[in-house]
């Protein structure tokens, strides 16, 4: 896992650098600019709106009795989503949007519900009940 991150840490910023030198040499410098700051003031207002409605829905949930398994999905998905679009670059932007948007959240939720479930048959992650 530590490798992993590592990897992420050099690559990211190498890739997102590449977006920019790619937007740019497209747009110019003024719209990239304009454009980075659009895309964060437009996913900082997305992540608050479907964080509100992700939140309604678990409470929802559970006041019906319901355990809100996919609701604490989708906000894992909707946070980690929120951090992307609060780190300027076009790629982490493109893939922050596509966690935050309700329509694509899919996409990440199917393997990382994969993910949690394997961790809890291999005992890795426990789940109790009261």
């Amino acid at each position: 896992m530590r490798k992993w991150i590592a990897a992420l840490i050099v690559l990211i910023p190498i890739v997102e650098f590449w977006g920019y030198m790619y937007v740019g040499e497209r747009l110019g410098v003024g719209k990239t600019i304009f454009l980075t700051l659009a895309t964060s003031v437009i996913g900082g207002l997305m992540m608050q709106f479907e964080g509100r409605k992700v939140l309604a829905d678990a409470k929802a949930q559970m006041s019906g009795g319901q355990i809100p398994g996919r609701m604490v999905l989708d906000g894992l998905c909707v946070f980690a989503g929120g951090i992307l679009l609060l780190i300027p670059g076009f790629i982490t932007d493109l893939i922050g949007f596509t966690m935050v948007f309700p329509l694509t959240r899919v996409l990440y939720r199917i393997p990382l519900m994969k993910w949690v479930s394997k961790k809890m048959k291999d005992g890795t992650i426990t789940y109790f009940r009261r």
